[in-house]
């Protein structure tokens, strides 16, 4: 088969489309014919080194690949030849086929096509237990999206909305970003442009809370953002911190979590497929739920061939696109 086959780390470029042997399902595990995957923000930070998991080399790169089920290991059970499923796998989705942990494998609605599948990898389950599992979401919780623009930001709006959520605003860096989060459910802008940020956000998130607050900040961005809506948090609020997109690790005098009585906790998807299978499936469940309900939906995407990987890194780390990009490697 073929897949983009890494020897080294340290450049987006650094992968080749090569053929390889084709993968064969051991004991739990599901072979997936691979017919859309994502192109992740964590597979820059991967392939170039950054990542704090390096992987075994030579690697392929690629997470939540959505395909059709071509076998399966011994003691696999609930799965059949022809299902059509998503794997969420740390790598090797670039490719043709790949084996998953049978218990890393989730069953499609029938409405739900592949790209779209693909398109909502790792955002959704991210957001989902950012707000379910570490936020504790409640019916009419504010909700502030940084990074509302992004893959996590997008279905973190949609996915407060469709738990329930009461004002959801979406941080952007520019108005003219703000469309794209509105069509995603958010109902008040924060425009992280104006200036003097660190007064600014917070005044704007009491403006649209009736001086309330955030009750919970979903953030994927780190660095002055960070610093700035932190400020905005409610009274026992909770902030769930997803990433550091901004490049920098953001410090917190820890008094300031008793003067608001409020709670900051770090979230990594990963650990969660490792030692909570069940809480999972009980995600993916209710995300598949939601689209079947029309609460949420696939964002826009775009896509391209397996040997245009690079293309598409590019584009996402230069923030040329505020689509999805999603490889075909069955072709069109």
């Amino acid at each position: 088969m073929k897949a983009i086959l890494v020897h080294q780390l340290g450049s987006i470029d650094n992968g080749v489309l090569a053929e390889v042997p084709d993968p064969r399902p051991g004991p739990g595990q599901v072979l997936i014919e691979v017919h859309a995957v994502p192109v992740n923000y964590v597979d820059i930070v991967t392939i170039t080194g950054q990542y704090q998991f390096k992987p075994k080399l030579p690697y392929t790169p690629g997470k939540g690949p959505a395909g059709v089920v071509r076998g399966f290991g011994a003691d696999v059970t609930g799965f059949a030849v022809g299902d059509r499923v998503i794997g969420m796998n740390e790598h090797s989705g670039f490719a043709e086929q790949i084996v998953v942990d049978a218990t890393n494998v989730y069953k499609l609605p029938d409405q739900l096509s592949f790209i779209d599948a693909a398109a909502m990898s790792l955002g959704f389950d991210t957001s989902w237990m950012a707000l379910r599992e570490r936020a504790r979401i409640k019916p009419g919780d504010n909700v502030l999206v940084l990074g509302a623009t992004g893959a996590v930001g997008n279905a973190a709006v949609q996915l407060a909305k469709a738990m329930g959520a009461g004002v959801v605003m979406g941080a952007v860096s520019s108005p003219d970003k703000f469309a794209v989060v509105q069509a995603a459910g958010a109902d008040i802008m924060i425009d992280l442009s104006k200036p003097d940020l660190r007064e600014s956000l917070r005044a704007q998130v009491f403006a649209a809370t009736n001086k309330h607050g955030a009750d919970i900040i979903i953030d994927p961005i780190g660095g002055a953002v960070f610093e700035a809506a932190i400020r905005s948090i409610a009274w026992r609020g909770r902030v769930v911190v997803l990433g550091f997109a901004a490049g920098s690790i953001p410090t917190l005098k820890i008094n300031y979590l008793m003067l608001k009585n409020c709670e900051i906790s770090g979230m990594q998807i990963s650990d969660y497929r490792r030692r909570t299978p069940e809480l999972m499936q009980e995600c993916f469940a209710e995300i598949y739920r939601f689209y079947v309900e029309g609460k949420v939906s696939a964002p826009p995407s775009e896509t391209m061939a397996l040997a245009d990987y690079a293309k598409a890194m590019h584009l996402i780390e230069a923030r040329q696109t505020a689509k999805r990009m999603v490889l075909l490697p069955q072709g069109a």
